[in-house]
């Protein structure tokens, strides 16, 4: 392909097929995957008077993905008969637009370029782009009101005409990463949500008749509803009073109800959960660590809601911790030594942010994920001081390391690479942080064990996210004692909004951060199927990318374009990073 026609492309004025390629999923399994393995020809989709026909010309593989090829139609964002009317895979993708419905074209023009967020609602009804609504794995695909009109308004995200096409389609993953230090938590009480107390048998040696909330119960902001159970007569006294001063409902629990059922699913969390109008409680406060009496009222907790304990003598036992329900619905416990519940919430705010000049421990750092963690972290204004990275995989590690050492070493930071399999000189290097702590552990690893144990490293006021997606109702045995003693926060994240990925886009665009190291592997639509086989046999350490609009291309790790497109290669960065400039020439060379 000429130089002129690449701008060509770029610029969308080229004729349209009559028929478009997808790769179509009929069900759980990568034997439902397409057809003998391979993408189909369907006819060219229709669009009308309030629709854009757009091409897709980079898709990101992830991990999610194969989650629904394991799950089928089982999966808790496919609403439909996946043999009857099959899904088309692929939320990481960019996309321009080729054609323009009569409703729209005061707004669009062809060659106009967009990301996707991925999380489309309507009517808090979820379509996410790659699951209900057709994704990036197929030529070309119709974007509907849904995108364009949906509960958070417009969710295409405009794209400058020179920004690569692989590095604008991870914008989605990396913002996901992004995100993840953005997070807010409330610093009181939901106002005009629901409060359950809750006094314990491990309360009597607790100075219960000084308990009081001096902010978030009063005129200003108050709980539309208070439930009670076994609270100690002072403070239930004192609460009754200002309940019906303030007009709060309050509701009598004399026992505790069993735990409420829990979905095992990776659904996200709709509009109204994010609001504080879904079910459940949004604050429950237990006087006295009583591990038994936690577990069996924190099931009860709403989307982003909080669990307090106030004591000031440490658990008997680990709690189970609903590690999933903490990821997804970004639970999070909190607590105290003190008599005012208000300053629970309020001294010690819940910190998503690395600390500057901290230590840090990324877990399961070598995949694709944990290297956009890595060099956030190295790149970031919050750097830390120290970085710790396991993995399992000492090619993965070696590939970290290789990549990220040497700028980590100019930004003055120690970079530590470690093996768990190799236990003698992992448990040698990790004996310092063991007396330490970290302020800042991220979990990449969906293994509640692990979780479990890596919490056991929490500095006082340390952090720990829980990044990686582990199910709903999957549990870790986690001594929440030092969440009130030590300040120690757990959170979690999932997804991404439409704010984390246009300030990404805004990162990438800049030259702040850049997606494209984040490169792997490419090829063409035809190599879908393989990619996706790597992803879940963990074969490249980062991001595969396919590139629907080119011919023929078998999946090819960056490095080995040496060999096969060596022009290409020739404009990758130092023959191991991803360029705009080498995707420009795969176009000029492969592009249809």
């Amino acid at each position: 392909m000429s130089r002129d026609r690449f701008e060509q492309y770029r610029r969308a004025e080229g004729p349209l097929p009559s028929t478009n390629r997808i790769w179509p999923l009929y069900g759980a399994g990568f034997e439902n995957l397409g057809v003998d393995k391979k993408p189909i020809e369907v006819p060219m989709p229709q669009y009308g008077p309030d629709e854009l026909l757009v091409r897709h010309d980079a898709c990101g593989h992830c991990f999610s993905d194969i989650k629904v090829i394991q799950a089928g139609q089982a999966h808790p964002r496919i609403y439909r008969d996946m043999k009857a009317d099959p899904i088309v895979l692929g939320h990481e993708v960019s996309l321009t637009v080729v054609a323009v419905g009569d409703n729209l074209k005061n707004e669009y023009k062809v060659g106009d370029r967009f990301i996707v967020q991925a999380d489309i609602f309507v009517n808090g009804v979820g379509y996410a782009y790659g699951y209900e609504i057709q994704g990036g794995l197929s030529e070309y695909t119709v974007i509907d009101q849904r995108v364009l009109n949906g509960d958070h308004g417009n969710y295409l995200i405009p794209v400058k005409p020179d920004t690569g096409y692989a590095e604008a389609a991870l914008t989605e993953p990396w913002a996901c990463v992004i995100a993840a230090y953005q997070l807010r938590y409330r610093t009181m009480i939901r106002p005009k949500g629901t409060l359950w107390i809750i006094g314990t048998d491990l309360a009597d040696h607790l100075n219960t008749a000084q308990l009081t909330i001096s902010e978030g119960f009063d005129s200003r902001a108050h709980p539309a509803k208070l439930m009670l159970t076994n609270v100690p007569t002072p403070f239930d006294t004192w609460l009754r009073s200002r309940a019906a001063e303030f007009g709060i409902e309050v509701v009598d629990v004399p026992e505790l109800p069993d735990p409420a059922t829990v979905e095992t699913d990776d659904s996200p969390v709709s509009p109204a959960e994010v609001s504080g109008s879904g079910p459940g409680v949004d604050d429950i406060v237990v006087l006295g660590a009583d591990p038994d009496v936690i577990e069996r009222v924190s099931p009860n907790l709403a989307s982003y809601g909080i669990l307090a304990i106030i004591d000031n003598r440490p658990m008997g036992r680990p709690v189970a911790l609903d590690v999933g329900r903490v990821h997804y619905n970004r639970w999070v416990n909190i607590g105290g030594t003190g008599t005012d519940i208000a300053k629970v919430y309020s001294e010690t705010p819940v910190r998503s942010t690395l600390k500057l000049g901290g230590s840090a421990w990324f877990v399961g750092a070598g995949g694709p994920m944990g290297r956009m963690h890595v060099q956030r972290a190295i790149q970031s204004a919050d750097r830390p001081g120290t970085i710790v990275c396991t993995d399992i995989s000492d090619d993965r590690l070696a590939d970290l390391c290789t990549s990220f050492s040497t700028e980590a070493a100019s930004m003055g930071i120690e970079f530590i690479c470690l093996n768990p399999m190799n236990k003698e000189v992992y448990e040698a290097e990790m004996a310092r942080f063991r007396k330490s702590g970290f302020d800042d552990i991220v979990v990449l690893a969906p293994v509640p064990a692990l979780i479990a144990d890596s919490a056991t490293y929490l500095a006082p006021k340390g952090v720990m996210n829980i990044f990686a997606g582990v199910a709903r109702g999957k549990h870790a045995m986690v001594d929440l004692s030092s969440a009130y003693l030590s300040q120690t926060r757990i959170i979690g994240h999932s997804a991404s909004t439409i704010e984390n990925m246009t300030f990404m886009l805004q990162q990438t665009e800049s030259g702040q951060l850049s997606p494209n190291r984040s490169v792997a592997a490419i090829g063409s639509l035809e190599a879908a199927w393989d990619g996706l086989q790597a992803v879940a046999q963990t074969t490249f350490a980062g991001k595969i990318v396919i590139y629907p609009q080119l011919q023929p291309l078998p999946l090819t790790g960056i490095e080995d374009l040496r060999e096969v497109l060596p022009s290409v290669y020739a404009k990758m960065r130092n023959g191991t990073e991803w360029t705009n400039e080498a995707e420009a020439e795969l176009l000029r060379l492969l592009a249809k």
